[in-house]
């Protein structure tokens, strides 16, 4: 009983370990330092069960691999390149308890960014942040 024990939590943390691996290994550019006017963002689940990322550059260039980049820059250059003043894109969202956390590092027009925030749940999370962390 023991060993089953055992044998379940290490493969619970090589599972959790590959699944947080992947998008840094998936994506040549997470390696990298940020570019110059570069994010790396990232939206991870409770307990980081799971994460993934993406490197947005703004204005929208081909090392950029976020899906709307260029409504997510728009975002970003309607709050100044402040995350936390985000237009988003208000919604009404379930209330469920299910946390995802959104981070933003790198550099918006010359300046550093360094952001995180944990949201109720992702709808919240799109609500809030808009284009920006839709990916």
């Amino acid at each position: 009983m023991i060993v089953s024990t055992v044998a379940r939590r290490l493969a619970a943390a090589s599972l959790t370990a590959a699944a947080l691996a992947a998008p840094l290994l998936m994506s040549p550019t997470a390696h990298a330092a940020a570019p110059d006017d570069g994010l790396l963002l990232t939206v991870s689940g409770s307990d980081d069960t799971w994460i993934r990322g993406v490197l947005l550059e703004c204005p929208s260039a081909s090392g950029s691999n976020h899906p709307q980049a260029a409504e997510a820059c728009a975002a970003l250059n309607a709050a100044g390149g402040d995350p936390d003043g985000l237009p988003g894109d208000p919604r009404r969202c379930a209330h469920l308890y299910e946390p995802v956390t959104a981070t933003a590092e790198g550099q918006y027009d010359g300046r550093p960014v360094s952001w995180q925030r944990t949201f109720a749940n992702a709808c919240v999370l799109a609500s809030v942040t808009g284009p920006v962390f839709r990916f």
